[in-house]
């Protein structure tokens, strides 16, 4: 019996499974998916920006910057374009002048 504890996250051997076969190696530099929940918000533009974020979870990490980059782009594009809408106009003022 041995008294060696893996580290968390790393998989224990499984060598007294019969037909087991040798255990992959723990890489925590390897990409994995966050988990991260995105919740829609029903604007179409921001929407596709944020789904774009799922592309971060098969790169490494050196990757993500050029995608977080990218949504941070488009969702400000979003935002600019929202601006540049017209609105209804304003409603008329209920003060009188006064002079």
């Amino acid at each position: 019996m041995s008294d060696a504890v893996p580290e968390a996250g790393i998989p224990a051997a499984a060598e007294d499974e019969p037909g087991a076969g040798p255990v992959p190696e723990y890489d925590p530099a390897a990409p994995a998916p966050l988990g991260v929940p995105r919740t829609p918000t029903g604007n179409s533009e921001v929407d596709a920006q944020l789904e774009r974020l799922a592309d971060a979870d098969h790169l490494a990490t050196d990757g993500h910057v050029e995608v977080y980059e990218d949504v941070h782009r488009g969702l400000r594009d979003a935002l600019t374009a929202l601006d540049a809408r017209p609105g209804p106009p304003a409603p008329p003022s209920t003060y009188g002048s006064r002079s």
